[in-house]
């Protein structure tokens, strides 16, 4: 499947409407976003099942301040429109590839169940403030990054 733009008039559709979404943030100007689209590219080619998308932080500031970005580029990944995975610069093929197997591995009912007991206990990410005590690994994404290796 081809690589498609995302802007902010086909972002609800587009993850509301796909099991599986792969988005890049990038720019024209960012070298390592440059590097990174080959990559990106050719794993849209051999994940035809994953929606993958792009969305030009240039062209499309309102989508890129909603992901808080911070640095290009940065890739986040939905699954069942939760947002489950993000982290910024590039990846190696394999890398990327690792990410949606274990996007397409997760139990999904488990992270819904993860999320709700999160809301319950007020730990948002929201951009609050944590209490002293609370943990700050607490705001773990289901695919840890160091698992990439």
């Amino acid at each position: 499947m081809a690589v498609i733009e995302l802007t902010k008039d086909n972002f609800e559709d587009t993850i509301n409407n796909h099991p599986i979404v792969v988005i890049d943030f990038w720019a024209p100007w960012c070298g390592p976003c440059r590097t990174f689209a080959p990559v990106f590219e050719q794993a849209a080619e051999r994940h035809p099942d994953v929606v993958f998308a792009r969305i030009n932080t240039d062209e499309q500031e309102e989508l890129a301040t909603m992901f808080e970005i911070q640095s290009i580029p940065t890739l986040v990944v939905f699954r069942e429109q939760i947002g489950i995975f993000s982290q910024p610069g590039t990846m190696p093929s394999e890398a990327l590839d690792n990410v949606i197997e274990q996007t397409r591995g997760l139990d999904m009912d488990d992270v819904r169940e993860q999320i709700a007991e999160a809301e319950a206990n007020g730990e948002t990410d929201d951009g609050d403030e944590q209490d002293e005590d609370e943990d700050e690994d607490d705001d773990t994404p289901p695919i840890d990054p160091k698992d990439l290796n």
